[in-house]
């Protein structure tokens, strides 16, 4: 068994904003809200950021007309004792979307992470 750090891409909608500085943090806020609703506090919650088609420098993951945005999030998690990297993206769907519920999400990069183990074999729970 693996640890990982699942990160995924949500598509999150805003409307009646008028910059897309404050649109990124009405959807940081309102994910945020959620996810700590359905006791998901461990998501960690950022704003997206996109390539430039040009020059390929990032930039903040907003398009804003007629007062409505799409805006890019990044979610992570961290997900243990996940069998492999599938399995771990399974689960973390699974976590993710069970609290944004009709919120698009695509894993975009999932890092097999330190385990615990040799820790745990002290007896000493980690400690």
């Amino acid at each position: 068994m693996s640890n990982y750090s699942v990160a995924m891409e949500a598509a999150w909608l805003v409307r009646d904003v008028e910059e897309t500085d404050d649109a990124i943090g009405v959807a940081v806020s309102e994910a945020g809200k959620r996810l700590n609703e359905t006791d998901k506090q461990y998501v960690e919650v950022e704003p997206g950021v996109t390539g430039c088609p040009a020059c390929g420098e990032p930039f903040d993951a907003a398009f804003l007309a007629a007062n409505t945005a799409l805006v890019g999030l990044l979610l992570e998690i961290d997900v243990f004792n996940a069998d492999s990297a599938e399995h771990a993206e399974r689960i973390a769907k699974s976590e993710v979307g069970g609290a944004l519920r009709d919120v698009p999400l695509e894993v975009i990069e999932i890092i097999e992470t330190e385990s615990d183990d040799e820790d745990d074999a002290n007896g000493d729970g980690g400690r």
